[in-house]
């Protein structure tokens, strides 16, 4: 081992009292490598709840990875406004397929590697963050979303036909959509088509009920578009075991 010179990890930890930071990683990893000189890492840091912890902010985590990682660029995303904090820590460009459970802060990077992401937090995502993650992450294929907060806008939109207020958030390669633990407003914000173009959505997990409404019994036309390519559709809470014409024709490429 002391004579690797390139290195690449991804790993996930789970259940520390604090966050993994620069200083943690010299002292655990690059100080026994001292002829690394490639380094390629993504760590995530999900601690425990201890609310007598205080966690270190994003910019004393980016001093640490600054101050003692010197191959490439460094960046970290740290999450503490969901109800499990976490912190990421990478190196750029980042190399990885797949980042878990970021909010509402992240770098103004790009993130052409990622296909798989999922998004979580206790304030509202509002539409202008989903234009972010259009643009940072522009060949995802999988997203989950997180977030039982309503966007009054949204909410506010949603019975009205004045839906050009916005720019479409477009997800052109997006094929997987998990809409389950969210607020009503975010499957409206990715089914109506005047708000989010996915051409290529072919798996959607969502709940029942939020789509029976925002379809308007899966008769509504601005809603339409967006499911008219899923093959596959995972209903959560569902009430019925037979569905209507009107469902059918919804969704006309749906496997049994």
């Amino acid at each position: 081992m002391p004579n690797l010179e390139e290195l690449t990890l991804y790993i996930m930890v789970y259940d520390r009292t604090t966050f993994i930071d620069g200083t943690h990683i010299y002292n655990e990893i690059l100080v026994h490598l001292p002829r690394l000189h490639i380094f390629n890492f993504y760590i995530s840091t999900c601690p425990k709840m201890d609310h007598l912890v205080r966690h270190l902010s994003k910019d004393d985590i980016q001093r640490t990875l600054i101050n003692n990682i010197k191959y490439q660029p460094v960046d970290c995303i740290v999450n503490s406004e969901y109800k499990f904090p976490q912190c990421h820590v990478f190196s750029l460009p980042f190399m990885f397929e797949r980042l878990d459970d970021i909010g509402n802060t992240f770098p103004n990077i790009i993130f052409n590697h990622v296909r798989k992401l999922s998004v979580k937090d206790n304030f509202p995502f509002k539409r202008e963050f989903f234009k972010r993650i259009a643009f940072s992450f522009p060949l995802l294929k999988d997203l989950c979303v997180v977030n039982s907060n309503p966007q009054s806008s949204i909410s506010d939109e949603r019975n009205s036909n004045d839906n050009q207020l916005y720019s479409i958030v477009k997800l052109n390669y997006l094929n997987s959509l998990f809409l389950v633990n969210v607020h009503i407003d975010y499957v409206d914000q990715f089914l109506n088509e005047k708000k989010t173009h996915l051409p290529r959505l072919t798996v959607l997990a969502i709940d029942d009920n939020h789509l029976t409404i925002v379809t308007d019994n899966f008769t509504k036309d601005t809603t339409r578009l967006n499911c008219i390519n899923v093959k596959k559709l995972e209903l959560f809470n569902e009430r019925v075991t037979t569905h209507s014409k009107d469902f059918y024709v919804y969704f006309l490429l749906l496997k049994s």
